[in-house]
């Protein structure tokens, strides 16, 4: 089944530079997003790295707890304490209201935010494609329809890309570009794609383009 897929991913929350570098650098071939994987805690599938006035700022989205050790993705249900959709939308107001291109994309996003998901896997695959249509990138993206083991695909990044000691990629090469707080902080790389979109609005796709690193020459 996996032969179908270029690349496969896993779902996550406004993800990473380097998990639309691959989607650019995919564009018109099918993408798996893994749908049969059980949940992962502390990974991009339910938060993203934004580079706030102090800092880089996690943002979380809140999940409720099941009672079983083991919780299907599609399965994960969104948590309606703490009111954590106004708070993202604050935080992301108070790191990029001053950006180039907030006010430009900001409320195509903000509904997002006001539509009550019921489960973290529509609430991505609501945002991602949102983010591709801004992007204007154009792929094709379906769920999985079984698990691929590891090891099995050879473009599987499933795993690879987490917060938390990533696997080496080194045909991801971050391509520097303009942030809010370029004088307060050095270039910090790989943050949420709201980062580069809202700095850079149109020209993020050739961010995108310059951050995988060239083929070798044979």
């Amino acid at each position: 089944m996996y032969q179908s897929f270029s690349l496969l991913l896993s779902t996550a929350y406004a993800p990473p530079v380097s998990y639309f570098t691959k989607l650019y650098h995919n564009e018109g071939a099918l993408i798996g997003i893994e749908a049969h994987e059980n949940y992962l805690k502390q990974t991009y599938r339910n938060r993203c790295h934004i580079l706030a006035p102090n800092g880089v700022q996690a943002l979380t989205i809140p999940i409720e707890q099941s009672s079983e050790l083991k919780t299907s993705i599609r399965d994960v249900k969104l948590s309606e304490h703490g009111s954590w959709r106004h708070l993202h939308l604050q935080a992301i107001a108070t790191a990029y209201g001053a950006s180039p291109f907030y006010e430009y994309y900001i409320d195509d996003l903000r509904p997002i935010y006001e539509r009550k998901h019921h489960f973290l896997w529509d609430l991505n695959c609501d945002f991602l494609e949102r983010l591709l249509a801004l992007l204007d990138i154009d792929i094709r993206w379906e769920r999985t329809e079984t698990f691929t083991k590891i090891g099995e695909h050879p473009n599987d990044w499933r795993y690879g890309l987490r917060p938390k000691h990533p696997t080496p990629d080194p045909t991801f090469i971050p391509k520097p570009y303009y942030q809010v707080y370029r004088e307060r902080f050095d270039f910090v790389p790989d943050l949420s794609i709201l980062d580069l979109l809202f700095n850079m609005g149109p020209e993020s796709l050739l961010i995108l383009r310059d951050s995988k690193a060239p083929c070798p020459t044979p």
